[in-house]
């Protein structure tokens, strides 16, 4: 008997809408086959998409099976749920290579070796591009109502838009979907679809096509969308993207992202995020409450995430980095973190031989860097203890620069009162 894992995410607040109330029950009394879709419109997935993953996960630690869907079929269509304007199309080379790149990360989550039920990973391209299109518009398009369609939320903004509009190819999208459903189904007894609420018509559909042609039962249940205490929504592709890819997003600035997670959402987040239990996320709520500069919380957050995606030893390094950002700890980071670390630091390069070239070799680089308009304020501000260098203070503007005080042999961290940094790189 499977765990009664509907309970539980009513609890993390992973429930939003259900189909039918029903489902509860049946999913207490049998294990259910479950499905959620990713299309590959970029090379890796964002933490927008985590929530659904970990959704799968905890269906599959419950005695589900999950199957994670790979939208190679539609990825080459894209969906227009509540999308301003279309989706840029992508060629079939880059919709195949997104593909083998989630197709890692979904690995990386799911135990796809589990001895009664293990998880699925599949590419609706499989299927999507063989449907010889007058067999697809007579098997399924007479299923769909134009008046229904037209009526979703997700797609009647972009049909009011005289300038937008939708195309034929994106309002096909939620057909392509809905058989989506219709094929897991028939190939792996399918019946349940989750997703985020913006998902909500396009997972009604599928469910609807499978009584009409299968007179069964088939259910949908979604997910809030997120949205941070500042009214922000966590975006799966637009600015401003956190990737579960390591080269895109490093795992330090990955670790920096939960970390700064404000007082308000953590709570949320750990729910969402992590499988810690009630017990320990209230604990962690009562700190933040409590002692909210500790940070104890957004720090457990951090380290648990992180730890998923990218393994102890990058938690063990980006706390490490983390603490090395103000500290003379610096000097001891490698090339690649030190890099991380400060990704976000205006850098700038000069010549080695700017190092010994004058008695005042340092305060000379921190002008012609930008750090200081004038050596004279550069002089002053040195002397007044408001300048570091590798984030070790320096009161005298004639500290003779030398090859012992370079960062990985080729770097130099200056730093102005406790926000300004420069990352200078020899050339």
């Amino acid at each position: 008997m499977p765990q009664d894992v509907f309970d539980q995410l009513e609890w993390r607040g992973l429930v939003h809408q259900v189909t039918d109330p029903s489902l509860r029950e049946q999913m207490k009394a049998e294990p259910f086959t479950l499905y959620c879709g990713f299309d590959p419109t970029a090379p890796s997935l964002t933490t927008a998409h985590l929530m659904q993953i970990l959704s799968l996960r905890r269906m599959q630690i419950a005695g589900h099976t999950p199957v994670a869907v790979a939208g190679g079929g539609t990825g080459l269509i894209g969906d227009p749920s509540f999308k301003e304007s279309e989706r840029p199309l992508l060629s079939k080379e880059e919709i195949e290579s997104n593909v083998e790149q989630i197709r890692a990360q979904l690995a990386r989550l799911l135990d796809f070796e589990a001895p009664n039920n293990a998880a699925l990973l599949v590419n609706n391209a499989d299927w999507l591009t063989k449907l010889p299109l007058t067999d697809f518009l007579r098997e399924v398009g007479k299923h769909f109502s134009v008046n229904t369609m037209i009526a979703r939320d997700s797609v009647r903004a972009r049909l009011e838009d005289r300038e937008q509009g939708i195309s034929f190819t994106e309002f096909s999208y939620m057909l392509l979907q809905s058989y989506d459903f219709l094929h897991l189904f028939d190939s792996c007894g399918c019946r349940l679809q989750i997703g985020g609420s913006d998902q909500w018509g396009n997972i009604v559909a599928g469910a609807d096509l499978i009584r009409r042609k299968r007179a069964v039962q088939a259910f949908g249940l979604t997910s809030p969308l997120i949205v941070r205490a500042d009214g922000k929504k966590m975006s799966k592709s637009e600015g401003g993207a956190v990737w579960l890819d390591g080269k895109q997003t490093s795992p330090y600035a990955f670790y920096q992202y939960w970390f700064n997670t404000a007082d308000a959402d953590v709570g949320t987040f750990l729910r969402y995020y992590t499988f810690l239990d009630s017990d320990e996320i209230e604990d962690l709520q009562e700190q933040v409450a409590t002692d909210p500069s500790a940070r104890v919380a957004q720090r457990k957050l951090a380290s648990e995430v992180t730890a998923m995606l990218h393994g102890e030893g990058e938690v063990e390094k980006a706390a490490k980095a983390a603490k090395a950002f103000f500290g003379e700890e610096i000097a001891g980071l490698d090339e690649k973190t030190l890099l991380d670390v400060l990704a976000d630091a205006p850098s700038f390069e000069i010549a080695r031989s700017a190092l010994g070239a004058s008695p005042e070799a340092l305060v000379d680089i921190a002008v012609t860097c930008g750090l200081f308009p004038s050596k004279g304020a550069a002089r002053t501000d040195i002397q007044g203890g408001g300048f570091y260098l590798n984030n070790r203070r320096v009161i005298d503007p004639g500290y003779q620069l030398s090859e012992v005080d370079l960062l990985q042999d080729r770097y130099l961290l200056l730093r102005r009162g406790k926000k300004t940094h420069l990352l200078v790189r020899l050339v």
